[in-house]
């Protein structure tokens, strides 16, 4: 994350504001796939049971 410059600022480099909007959706989707537990523990002993579990819980948060 970038902190905003100060509007006095001579030199202003010009803001990814683009990036920011783009990015939010992405950070909330993330947030959300770390609610269950099973994804953010990493509890899967294999990487396809892991692989998944992420599709199964991107199915029920695009269900809601």
């Amino acid at each position: 994350m970038v902190i905003p410059q100060r509007r006095y600022r001579l030199n202003r480099h010009p803001s990814a504001g683009i990036l920011f909007k783009a990015r939010h959706p992405v950070e909330n989707f993330f947030c959300k796939l770390n609610k269950f537990i099973r994804v953010a523990l990493r509890s899967n002993r294999t990487d396809g049971s892991f692989a998944a579990m992420i599709h199964l819980a991107t199915a029920i948060i695009n269900s809601r």
